[in-house]
This record gives structure tokens, C-alpha cells and sequence, in this order.
């Protein structure tokens, strides 16, 4: 194959990848590996995650306003489901590492030149609408808890959510609303957008792949879905300054996880 088919590749379907069984001992040696990757990379690399950071910034602040407080946590979580497209050019990076290439910053950049940019907008279009989904659902459940009567103050809507049964009852079934969309985003994108980045295939294959991956190693993943969150959670806090350490260790981690999962297309390189 030539070229990235955007969604189903050329010709006959593609035989299906193998893949293989991971556990806890390989999600401790893909986080090491994504922290060494992180160090040999050039801190110069620390503008990306900060150019992340900066959105979050501004999104927060926008959200502070009275009538917009609501979707604070909406948005923070939103952040975190747009991560995997966010991180594909960590996923480059770590790529040309491997195979002894030049892993100069610009590099970064190499996914939005070429054919395979075609399947990555439409998956990372995939993760856009998600999170559009999951705003409404938010807002709904926002409405429906706490919207009856708006709070004139943020620290109003902030005393009704943790003093009021209503408020609590916006956090138990918003989280559990959010969990269900994180656990979504982790199935369909944990090895697509990794292969996409490595593999000549097209958007359709790639999702199919990282199903997959899911099905044969459910606890495994369950638990790194928990771990990124956890660690992007962390990174989010000091006004996500930390995820300009966070994102690119995590994009990193999830391309060595990536190879051990599935392993690196030699032939593409």
C-alpha cells in the first residue's frame, strides 16, 4: 500500500493485526520509557505541553464566569478525552527514536504532512464530537440538578453543589456520565491513534485494532485508563501547568505501550 486510505484502505480489508497480552509489568516499563523518551527529547519540547496548558488556562477562565461555572469539571474532562489526538506528535517523536531517526522538535509536526493525516482527522473529528456529546449530557445533568434556580455567584453554585442533595446527586451521575465517554475515547483511540501514526491503514481499521487490544487485555487497560487519568488529573491541578510535563510523558508511555500491544510496523518505517 502507497498511501493512508483515510477510512477503510485500498483493495481487500487488511489482515487483522495480532495482538498480544500485556499486563502491569509492561505498563510500568512503557511509563519508564516514556519518561526517558521525555528527558532524551529536549526539554524545548515543554512549549507544546505549555500550549496546552495555555488552553486549559483560557477555557477556565472563561467558564469562571457566573452563568458558565457549571461546566468547569465538563471541561477539564473534555481536555482529557481530546488528549490521544493531542499527544499523536509525542507518538512520532518516540517513533523516530526507536528507529534511530532524527528527532529533532519540528518533527512533531510530521503527522499533519503526508497521507496519513486524512485517517487521523477524521478519528481525532471522532473524539471532537464525543466531547461535544459530553458537554450537552453535562449541561443537561446540570439542568436537571442544579439549573432550576442559578447560582448569582460561583461560590454559590460551588456551596449548593457539595451542601445540597441535588448538588451531590450532580456529582455522582455526572461523574459516572464522564466515566462512561472516558471509557469510550479509552477503547476506541488507546491503539488507533498510535497506528495511525505507524501503519499505512485507514481510520476504520485502526479503531477495530484498538477494540480489540481492549478486549484481550481488559484489566490492563482499565487500569492505564485509570492511570492517565489520575495522572493527568494531577498535572491539571496547579493550573495545568503540570500538564506540560504530564502530556508528553503520557504521549510517550502510550506509543511504547503501543509496541508492546501491537508492535511497531518495521516495513513502514
Amino acid at each position: 500500500m502507497t498511501v493512508f486510505e483515510s477510512v477503510e484502505g485500498h483493495g481487500a480489508s487488511p489482515p487483522l493485526v495480532e495482538i498480544r497480552r500485556v499486563g502491569i509489568a509492561d505498563l510500568r516499563a512503557a511509563l519508564r520509557e516514556g519518561v526517558n523518551d521525555f528527558v532524551v527529547l529536549r526539554g524545548e519540547l515543554l512549549f507544546l505541553g505549555l500550549i496546552y496548558m495555555a488552553v486549559g488556562l483560557i477555557a477556565s477562565a472563561l467558564t469562571l464566569r457566573n452563568e458558565l461555572a457549571p461546566l468547569i469539571f465538563p471541561l477539564a474532562a473534555s481536555l482529557t478525552l481530546m488528549g490521544p489526538a493531542v499527544a499523536s506528535g509525542f507518538y512520532e517523536l518516540s517513533r523516530r527514536r526507536q528507529l534511530g531517526l532524527d528527532t529533532r522538535w519540528w518533527h512533531f509536526f510530521d503527522i499533519f504532512r503526508g497521507p496519513r493525516v486524512g485517517a487521523l482527522s477524521i478519528l481525532t473529528a471522532v473524539l471532537a464530537t464525543l466531547v461535544v456529546v459530553w458537554m450537552a449530557c453535562a449541561w443537561l445533568i446540570y439542568s436537571a440538578t442544579l439549573g432550576g434556580a442559578p447560582s448569582a455567584t460561583t461560590s454559590g453554585f460551588l456551596a449548593r453543589l457539595f451542601t445540597t442533595p441535588r448538588g451531590w446527586t450532580l456529582i455522582v451521575v455526572g461523574n459516572l456520565t464522564g466515566l462512561a465517554f472516558a471509557a469510550v475515547v479509552l477503547v476506541i483511540s488507546v491503539v488507533s491513534f498510535p497506528m495511525l501514526v505507524d501503519r499505512p491503514v485507514g481510520a476504520v481499521t485502526a479503531i477495530e485494532t484498538s477494540v480489540r487490544a481492549v478486549w484481550r487485555n481488559p484489566g490492563t487497560m482499565t487500569l492505564w485508563g485509570l492511570t492517565v487519568a489520575a495522572l493527568l488529573f494531577l498535572g491539571s491541578l496547579p493550573l495545568f501547568a503540570g500538564l506540560a510535563v504530564v502530556l508528553p510523558v503520557l504521549g510517550y508511555a502510550s506509543w511504547r505501550l503501543y509496541g508492546r500491544v501491537v508492535g511497531p510496523d518495521r516495513s513502514a518505517a
